[in-house]
């Protein structure tokens, strides 16, 4: 036996058998005290335009999938939907929208993956998600006449994220990255007023990371606490969102 297991020793066997474990130990992080599936974590990842959330949330699924774990990316606003196209013309300045009606859009655009997405939790699939009820509240409240209370009140009651993540760059760091203006909201003066709205919002729970760092190594910080985010989550109670009601 023993020359057997030295033969197998660094050998393709050896290497699946090292994935096979680890997999094995993915799936416990998926099973409660009594042997049966728990949910899946929603994790956000929030901040301003050009931050890196779009790589870093694809680079997410691709190595937590890697790893073992059933994972998926959804990405708000969700523009393959009939309200979604609605609001791409918008952002691509294709077509003005009265401000009150788009930021009802947006929110509207969540309330229509929410079945979706409890589905998919219940499942045991943790969900990933690029831009959430916070980056609508914090774009709009950067308007004039507008404040953050009332551009929560649509999305009251959206499932409440497991774990926030916001990803801080400032504003000329950010204009200077590729495509930087090429939609609506991305004007230096305005992104500002969304940092100030997203500094005011965020609270003790949520993790902020500066994002003006290597991709490897935001990625690497990412991956931590998404990993973390899904073994402490997975036999908590889903939250409803600015409110103490459950799912």
């Amino acid at each position: 036996m023993k020359s057997i297991h030295r033969l197998c020793r660094g050998s393709a066997v050896a290497k699946f058998s090292g994935r096979l474990l680890n997999f094995s130990a993915v799936i416990l992080t998926r099973m409660n005290a009594h042997g049966t599936q728990t949910r899946g974590s929603l994790i956000v990842i929030e901040g301003c335009d050009r931050s890196g959330k779009t790589t870093q949330c694809s680079l997410l699924q691709e190595n937590l999938t890697s790893s073992g774990y059933s994972v998926k990316l959804m990405k708000f606003p969700d523009r393959t939907t009939v309200i979604g196209q609605m609001i791409n013309d918008y952002l691509a300045c294709k077509q003005d929208v009265d401000d009150h009606a788009v930021h009802l859009l947006f929110s509207a655009n969540r309330w229509e993956r929410v079945s979706m997405m409890l589905k998919l939790l219940e499942q045991g699939t943790s969900l990933i998600v690029d831009r959430y009820a916070y980056s609508g509240v914090c774009y709009t409240a950067a308007k004039r006449g507008f404040d953050m209370s009332w551009c929560k009140q649509p999305d009251i009651g959206l499932p409440r994220p497991d774990t926030i993540v916001y990803l801080t760059l400032s504003s000329e760091a950010a204009a200077k990255r590729g495509n930087y203006g090429e939609e609506r909201y991305e004007q230096t003066d305005f992104q500002k007023k969304v940092a100030d709205n997203f500094a005011a919002l965020t609270e003790d729970s949520w993790k902020v990371i500066d994002a003006d760092k290597s991709i490897e190594n935001l990625q690497a910080e990412l991956l931590d606490i998404c990993k973390e985010t899904i073994k402490r989550s997975s036999d908590q109670p889903l939250y409803k969102l600015w409110t103490d009601g459950t799912y």
